[in-house]
């Protein structure tokens, strides 16, 4: 079953395919997504992850909350959205 994160605080450059990379050291990657504004295209600074194993976003929640990335502390935390 898979596991959507919520991840925060990401640079504004940051990529899905840097996103992505961030958490494949972790295990599979499902989906991933930098949330943009949609007036402006610009990304809002959060994305989310779909990590394909629960142990696999387990490990990367505990790994990866408040690291720093591109010089910003990051926050990873379930989503409260739907799978």
């Amino acid at each position: 079953m898979t596991t959507r994160l919520h991840v925060g605080n990401i640079p504004t450059t940051a990529t899905d395919d840097d996103l992505e990379a961030m958490f494949r050291q972790f295990g599979l990657v499902d989906n991933v997504g930098i949330l943009k504004n949609q007036a402006t295209g610009l990304s809002n600074g959060s994305g989310f992850v779909v990590m394909c194993n629960e142990m696999d976003a387990e490990s990367a929640i505990s790994r990866l909350n408040f690291s720093q990335y591109g010089g910003r502390t990051i926050s990873v935390s379930r989503s409260r959205l739907g799978q």
